[in-house]
This record gives C-alpha cells, sequence and structure tokens, in this order.
C-alpha cells in the first residue's frame, strides 16, 4: 500500500487552481458512462457482480486528503478482506484538487475514488470529476451527509466544539453558550483558528447577518489568540499555554484525552461541522473496485474503523459519543460561493486584513 506524501500549498488557492487548470479546450466525459450503469446497479445480484468485477480488475486507486495514519488501518483492512491492491495518494485537500484536475486535463484518469473534505469534494462535482453512485449503506446515513447533487456523501465528520484545559478552567466557569466567550475573564485567553472563516460564516448565517457580525466584532474585542491549525490549538490547550479555544475538532481533543492530556470539549448550540467525504470517479478506470471501497467505507465495517480512529463516523448504526448532541453540516456550495465575502470580512477582524491561509490538519 504505497503513500506518496506531498506537502500542503502555502495559501488556500482551491477556486484559482480551478480557473487555471479547466481552461478552455479542456473536456471531461459527458452523458452516461459505463461507470455510472456500475454504480446505480441496484439487481439482486449487485452484491456478486461487484465482488467479480473489482477481482477481475485487481486494483484500485485512491485520492486522499485523510492522514495517513486514519487512512492505512482502512485500506489495510480492505485489501485483506478483498484481496485487491489498493494505490494511495494523500495530500492536501486543495493540492488533490489541482493534482485531479492537472491529469484530467491532460486526458490521463488515474484516480477511482476521492476522499476528503466537502469543499474540495464539491469542486470535484462541479468540475464533473464524479458520478452519483449507489450504496445499500446509505439507509444507515443521516440525510446532512447527502448534498442535494448527491455526488459525494459524507463518511464522517468534523464537529466545531469548545475545548478547554481542566487545570486553568474551573468546571463552574467553563461556557455554556457562544455569549459566554465574550465575557471578560476569556479576554487574551482564547484560541481561534486563522482559517475558520467557513465556521464563522455559518454562525453568523445562523444568528443573522446583522447580530452575527456584531457577536464577531466583540469576540475579536476580547482579543483571541490567533493561531494556525486545529490540531496545533488542542495541543495548545492541552499544555496550558491557551486556556480555552473557541472551535477545535473534538475527535482531536478527545485522542489528546484518552492519552492522558487535560483537556476536555463541550458542544455549544448551534454546533457547526463540516463534513469528510468519499465519491466515486466518473472516468474510474476500476469502477467495480470503486464501488465495493465506497460499500466498505460507509459499511459498518467501516464506519468502525473510523470510530476507532477517534473520528466522528457518518453512520447511525456505528455508536459514537463524539456526535450526541444537536448539529449542522457547514454547506460547501456555500463556502465556495461567498468565500470572497466571507474571507474578507473574517481577515478584517482578525488577521488585521490579511488573507487566510489554511494549514491541514
Amino acid at each position: 500500500m504505497p503513500i506518496f506524501p506531498v506537502p500542503d500549498l502555502r495559501k488556500f488557492c482551491i477556486l484559482v487552481w480551478t480557473c487555471l487548470l479547466l481552461a478552455p479546450g479542456v473536456t471531461l466525459a459527458q452523458g452516461k458512462t459505463k461507470q455510472a450503469e456500475i454504480y446505480l446497479y441496484q439487481g439482486t445480484d449487485r452484491e456478486q457482480k461487484l465482488l467479480d468485477g473489482a477481482r477481475k480488475e485487481g486494483t484500485l486507486a485512491i485520492y486522499t486528503s485523510l492522514n495517513p495514519k486514519d487512512a492505512a488501518p482502512i485500506v489495510e483492512a480492505f485489501e485483506k478482506k478483498y484481496k485487491i491492491k489498493v494505490a494511495l495518494w494523500r495530500a492536501s485537500g486543495e493540492k488533490m484538487v489541482q493534482r485531479a484536475l492537472t491529469e484530467a486535463r491532460a486526458g490521463r484518469f488515474t484516480p477511482d475514488v476521492f476522499e476528503s473534505d466537502g469543499v474540495e469534494m464539491e469542486i470535484l462535482a462541479r468540475e464533473k470529476m464524479l458520478e452519483e453512485f449507489s450504496s445499500p449503506n446509505f439507509r444507515d446515513l443521516p440525510a446532512s451527509a447527502f448534498p442535494k447533487h448527491r455526488l459525494y456523501v459524507a463518511d464522517r465528520f468534523n464537529f466545531f466544539t469548545i475545548a478547554y484545559n481542566t487545570n486553568i478552567v474551573k468546571p463552574q466557569d467553563v461556557p455554556n453558550t457562544y455569549q459566554d466567550l465574550l465575557l471578560p475573564r476569556w479576554s487574551g485567553k482564547i484560541g481561534i483558528e486563522a482559517g475558520d472563516e467557513d465556521w464563522f460564516a455559518a454562525l453568523v448565517k445562523h444568528m443573522g447577518e446583522k447580530e452575527g457580525l456584531a457577536y464577531f466584532r466583540k469576540l475579536a474585542d476580547n482579543h483571541p489568540q490567533i493561531r494556525t491549525g486545529h490540531t496545533l490549538i488542542s495541543e495548545l490547550v492541552a499544555a496550558g499555554e491557551i486556556p480555552i479555544a473557541a472551535a477545535v475538532y473534538n475527535h482531536a481533543v478527545e485522542r489528546l484525552a484518552l492519552n492522558g492530556a487535560p483537556i476536555k470539549w463541550k458542544a455549544l448550540a448551534p454546533t457547526m461541522g463540516r463534513p469528510g467525504a468519499i465519491g466515486t470517479a466518473k472516468n474510474a478506470p476500476h469502477p467495480h473496485a470503486a464501488l465495493l471501497f465506497a460499500d466498505f467505507m460507509l459499511s459498518r465495517e467501516g464506519q468502525t474503523l473510523i470510530k476507532q480512529r477517534n473520528r466522528v463516523p457518518a453512520s447511525n448504526a456505528v455508536d459514537s459519543t463524539l456526535n450526541k448532541f444537536q448539529n449542522q453540516m457547514i454547506d460547501p456550495a456555500i463556502v465556495l460561493d461567498e468565500s470572497a465575502k466571507w474571507e474578507k470580512l473574517w481577515g478584517d477582524l482578525f488577521l488585521h486584513g490579511q488573507s487566510v491561509s489554511h494549514k491541514a490538519d
């Protein structure tokens, strides 16, 4: 199972790459494909046809932004179960998009499956790199796992929760609402990730734009510490360098807590989430294997492996303490279509007018 790490881009430039790479003259396959017939087949012999076809193909190529420590156990379990060799190419989400579109421009279609955050998957969907698929495991997924076009499906969630150092923050002082983060006691003591403008946009929309922007102006006036990387901020909270964080992934906090760190997470209402999703390639060289892997990823077995990595499984068939609260998914389409607006507002409030910078974590 070869894994080829690629350095992250220094700037979040998904839209720029999209515009540059899909220049005039670049065409992708149109109309119904043989892959679509395989992906949407629902006959009674579906499982056997899928197994026979995948074993005949014998191999599978996956492009993902999921970190190797989390991806490797899933891939290894799939290889062991189905005796199909997997080539896993891993990079940051924007780098993955760049490579896929560059290859498509050259008429090369290597990946069979894409797995990444919702924004990157939405770009691939818009650029006709994905084909809708069907799976019997859809019955175990919540409605929030499916975008309207259904060209990809959430297989995991990243939830934004607060995190706090249990040696520093007294139980009675732990915030119960977002408004509590505005209290004077938290001045200069709150950590905020530098690239969370999508979380910001989603909360502002939920609150109402006028009220939401007023809230975040007050939060900015409380002098939060701005750092890059949710994992880094979680580690700084655990180390006591930052007492509390406004929005970090609860699965990252859980990992630290399970290792004995003095840190806990708490979900505030509304809790916003970023979907991580899987999609089958429109021009997949190995479509049977692609669908077989998508089935596996969304199955109870695959979702249990996600849970075992202390990530949040999308399936309701797998019980997890990391999703037992009301939540809302941040719409990747809104992130793309309104990115300039929210990046500008976020930058003005928290980054002294500088552009947004993202770090894969």
